[in-house]
């Protein structure tokens, strides 16, 4: 059986995919990466080497075209620039309302695609990197577990009970994330989660906080470069 990796290129798409190419072996594991009109390429960039790294067959998909017109500020075009500040502090000036940086149901269209793949090549489960720190406060609510729960089954009968969904860390904080892919030798120094397009990661939106926090909780170093080390996401 043949696994696929919903894959960023991002910290937790990575462990992902660690866990993977344990599992199933590098040749058994495709991954999926998806452009969706983000304003920088470092994603893309990210996952098409690390890919490269373990060995693994990588596909890409454009669904830029369903986002046009929407108000993220992660998307080309957006009005508004990316928000400097931690999740709990963008929901305290949202109501309550996803954060700014969400991107309209994309965990439902990316697995409902990812699913479409799977089954073209004969895979028979999807990771996908949701992790209980962003479902928090419903800053992102497509990395709930009870989204998580509804689109697993709707992916599992709407396959013919062919293809399940596996998000090893929904229930786990990002923290849980990094000590599972430090016991993987996963290449941390190789990913990128920073909202930001610059050349370092920025240290200051709500992923590189998040980031930041869930290395040292650990008691390890983030070997990725910060524009302001990162620090910021303390000081206040």
């Amino acid at each position: 059986m043949k696994a696929l990796v919903l894959f960023s290129g991002g910290l937790d798409s990575t462990v992902c995919l660690g866990l993977a190419v344990r599992a199933y072996g590098a040749g058994e594991v495709l991954a999926l990466s998806v452009y969706y009109g983000q304003k920088h390429k470092k994603e893309m960039e990210a996952s098409e080497r690390i890919a490269a790294f373990y060995g693994v067959k990588r596909l890409t998909l454009d669904l830029g075209e369903i986002f046009r017109g929407s108000t993220c500020t992660l998307l080309e075009g957006a009005a508004e620039g990316v928000p400097h500040a931690d999740y709990s502090a963008q929901l305290a000036s949202s109501n309550g309302a996803p954060v700014s940086t969400y991107v309209p149901f994309r965990n439902g269209l990316f697995l409902s695609s990812a699913a479409a793949v799977a089954l073209s090549h004969g895979c028979g489960v999807i990771y996908y990197g949701a992790h209980a720190d962003d479902a928090a406060g419903s800053a992102y609510p497509d990395t709930s577990p009870a989204f998580n729960s509804a689109i697993a089954d709707a992916v599992y009968i709407g396959s013919g009970n062919a293809v399940r969904i596996e998000a090893p860390f929904i229930d786990n904080p990002k923290s849980a994330v990094v000590a599972a892919g430090k016991e993987l030798g996963v290449p941390f120094e190789m990913t990128w989660s920073c909202y930001e397009g610059h050349e370092r990661a920025c240290g200051v939106c709500g992923t590189c906080r998040d980031r930041i926090r869930a290395f040292r909780e650990n008691g390890l170093e983030d070997p990725i470069e910060y524009e302001d080390n990162g620090e910021s996401a303390y000081a206040e």
